[in-house]
Formats: structure tokens, C-alpha cells, sequence
């Protein structure tokens, strides 16, 4: 994201004040930013209790796996998504931002799915990856799915749900699907 808002603007004073009152497209990747470092402070709590996450994960396309999650009760792929002061309302197929239907659970399975196939072929196994919505400073999130297929939480509660969850990885699996996951050639 940094990246980004730098190609956005490459002067460090007009990018600085491009956060505030410039361009919206610099407010929404700073903002993204934002989101993305409370999500990651969240996550790095996990590390005490038998976890590895990283952060930024590059595909060959220029874009990232905000955070990609690794413990006891699996694999996760996490986006953060900060709509400050929003009203949030996740369903069964659709999460809403005040009122507007985005395309953010589409976009987080599918990059799930991308996220399995990549650590099950340089794996050797199986890798089942679930997808994670961190909720970044909305005024209200509202969940109305008995079995959500995104997993959509408030980022304050990310450490807390993830290592709550029924273990089924071994520590050894954990180690292995980590060392694959640090591997950039794991994601070309």
C-alpha cells in the first residue's frame, strides 16, 4: 500500500497532505493502510499462542494477501477493510457499507481459494484456506448469518476468535505450511 500512495504521489509533502484534503484515491490507499496496520497489530498477538502471520504477501500482479494467518485452527487469508464511522452489515452472500452492497466477500473467497491452491501444489497436500474480513473501525458491524462462509469480524476480536477456534493443525504442519508460505516463489 505504501507503494502505492508513493506512485500516487511522489512528492513526501503533497503526499502527506494528499491524506487529509487531496485526492481521494491517496485518502482510500492511506486509509486501506490504516486498516491494514490495526489488523496486523491484532494478529501479532497470535504469535504467543503457537501462530505465524505475515503480512503484505505479494502476488506477481503487484497486489497482496493483506494477512495471511497460520495456527492451530488452520489458514487463514485476512483483509482488512476500515470503513471508519460506518455502519457494516454482513448477510449470507453480501456485506453492506451503509446501505451499499460491496464486493468484498466475493473478492476475499476468491482469494482464498488462489491462497489453497498455491500452498496445496508447493505443500504436497491439501490446504484449506478460510477467508477473513477484519472490520477496521465501523461504528456498528452487524453479522445475520448462522454459518457465515467469510468469516467477518471486528479487528479487535481477530486474536481472540482465531485462537478460540477447534485446533486442526499439528505443529509440525503449522511449521511446514509457514516455511512454504515465506517461500516467494510460492506465490508466482
Amino acid at each position: 500500500m505504501r507503494r502505492k500512495i508513493r506512485d500516487l504521489e511522489p512528492n513526501p509533502l503533497r503526499r502527506l497532505v494528499g491524506r487529509y484534503v487531496g485526492s481521494s484515491e491517496i485518502r482510500s490507499w492511506a486509509d486501506g493502510l490504516v486498516g491494514e496496520r490495526v489488523t496486523g497489530r491484532r494478529l501479532s498477538k497470535l504469535k504467543r499462542r503457537g501462530w505465524f502471520v505475515l503480512h503484505a504477501v505479494p502476488w506477481p500482479s503487484g497486489a497482496d494477501i493483506d494477512h495471511l494467518a497460520i495456527g492451530p485452527a488452520g489458514v487463514f487469508s485476512i483483509n482488512s477493510k476500515r470503513h471508519k464511522g460506518k455502519a457494516v452489515w454482513y448477510g449470507d452472500t453480501a456485506i453492506t457499507v451503509n446501505g451499499v452492497p460491496t464486493r468484498h466477500i466475493v473478492i476475499s473467497q476468491g482469494e482464498a481459494r488462489r491462497v489453497s491452491r498455491a500452498l496445496s501444489r508447493r505443500c504436497g497436500i491439501d490446504v484449506p484456506v478460510r477467508p477473513v474480513i477484519s472490520v477496521v473501525h465501523a461504528a456498528r458491524l452487524t453479522v445475520k448469518t448462522a454459518a457465515p462462509p467469510v468469516l467477518v469480524l471486528p479487528a479487535e476480536d481477530l486474536d481472540r476468535v482465531l485462537s478460540g477456534m477447534t485446533p486442526t493443525l499439528s505443529a509440525d504442519r503449522i511449521a511446514r505450511i509457514y516455511e512454504i508460505a515465506r517461500d516467494p516463489r510460492t506465490w508466482v
